[in-house]
């Protein structure tokens, strides 16, 4: 029996539930940015600086250790498969609803930390719970949109993980002290009040049929497994760029490069509106030429940017970083759209898992390679991650050719 095309909001209720689903992708991206942000303090705290020409005579600990913890915390994700998964089960919102309030509270319990491997275990705990609220988040926007919507309310849930993420790093910058990421982590209970009861407000759009039947955890039908290793592809190659890119960010500005957190928050601040820019090309290219081709444009940008952020200097730092927010603006409403429309119903939860999967070994792999490349190069200074960035960002942008081979989803109806 074929499916049944998914309501949309009302005009009365859309304002209601969108500005809920908004702020639920708010905290779930400022939970899990904490750890980004705060990592050259948390190296600083727990670290020991030695002599000598290399990344822990500046930050305290050397660039495999760093690359390593985020490489945990990136795998620990790997469990958001089976936990959104549990959403093509049990429902979307209840599942949401409760993997938000567990990862904030972990979040919280990370400002407790007596040494930097317990920060990492609480955010290898706290990681897949917010990165799957935040899968889920895309999945049931695009369920409660209309064809002509869908793409405008994935550009305003992506400019709440941006927001969510900005405003960790601006009060990371603006809560200074020898414990200040301790009181960073601690802010997360605040949210953990607040969002878990609105979110009774969203609908669930469409609850499993009793004749739909169940099929095992995480599995996605043979015939669109193809079509899912694209996309998977694609995920993978955005990871290596965006890992260690993004993860290495403020080790670099602040413990290479000597940018005060307060100038840091400062250019954070001011990356909000070059990421308005970015999302607002994303929702008009995504209409106008198809979202395969905003991904790869995307793509492609978030590479050059961000080989350009760790080129040397600090304007180039900056420059870079400012358009490099630009570029995943640009990407993450396209690469959401093009991962979440060209699948059913009945398993776009779990395929929206794999793609999260994906993006992690991604992740991992590239943070992994860019520390180590950081390590092996024994050079210091501003010049320190120019080699890593090239070596590591640059290699699988041409995984983009795999895009012609998916459908359009543009214009199409949900099933």
């Amino acid at each position: 029996m074929p499916e049944r095309p998914r309501p949309a909001l009302s005009p009365g209720l859309a304002p209601r539930v969108i500005a809920v689903l908004f702020s639920a992708a708010l905290v779930a991206g400022f939970g899990q940015f904490g750890a980004v942000a705060s990592l050259n303090d948390v190296a600083r705290h727990f670290g020991h600086p030695v002599t000598g020409h290399s990344l822990q005579s500046v930050v305290g600990l050397s660039g495999s250790v760093l690359g390593l913890g985020l490489a945990v915390l990136r795998l620990a994700s790997l469990a958001s498969l089976p936990l959104t998964s549990l959403a093509d089960r049990h429902g979307r919102t209840k599942v949401l609803r409760s993997f938000l309030l567990f990862g904030l509270l972990v979040t919280a319990v990370a400002s407790l930390s007596p040494s930097y491997w317990f920060f990492v275990l609480c955010f290898a705990f706290a990681r897949p719970l917010l990165s799957a609220a935040s899968t889920l988040v895309q999945v049931v926007t695009v369920e409660l949109s209309s064809t002509s919507l869908r793409m405008h309310r994935l550009v305003v849930m992506s400019a709440g993980a941006g927001i969510g993420a900005g405003l960790s790093a601006v009060l990371h910058g603006l809560i200074r002290g020898a414990n200040s990421f301790r009181w960073l982590f601690a802010l997360a209970l605040v949210p953990a009040l607040l969002i878990p009861p609105l979110m009774k407000r969203v609908p669930e759009p469409e609850r499993r049929r009793a004749e739909t039947p169940l099929v095992r955890l995480g599995t996605i039908p043979r015939g669109v497994r193809g079509r899912l290793g694209i996309v998977a592809a694609i995920a993978f190659a955005i990871g290596m760029i965006t890992g260690p890119a993004n993860g290495f960010a403020f080790v670099y500005g602040e413990g290479v490069l000597k940018i005060s957190p307060h100038f840091v928050a400062t250019v954070v601040a001011l990356s909000a509106f070059t990421g308005l820019g970015g999302l607002l090309l994303s929702r008009w290219l995504s209409r106008s030429i198809g979202r395969r081709w905003t991904v790869a444009i995307g793509v492609v940008s978030s590479a050059l940017t961000s080989v350009f952020a760790y080129s040397g200097g600090t304007t180039s730092f900056l420059l870079g970083y400012m358009s490099g927010v630009a570029a995943a603006g640009l990407l993450a409403p396209a690469a959401t759209a093009i991962s979440t429309e060209i699948f059913s119903h009945g398993f776009r939860a779990t395929a929206a898992g794999w793609v999260v999967v994906a993006g992690v070994l991604g992740a991992t792999a590239g943070l992994f390679l860019f520390g180590l490349i950081g390590d092996i190069t024994h050079v210091s200074g501003v010049t320190s991650l120019r080699l890593p960035a090239l070596l590591t960002f640059l290699p699988l942008t041409p995984t983009i050719l795999l895009l012609q081979r998916l459908p359009e989803s543009a214009r199409a109806e949900l099933h």
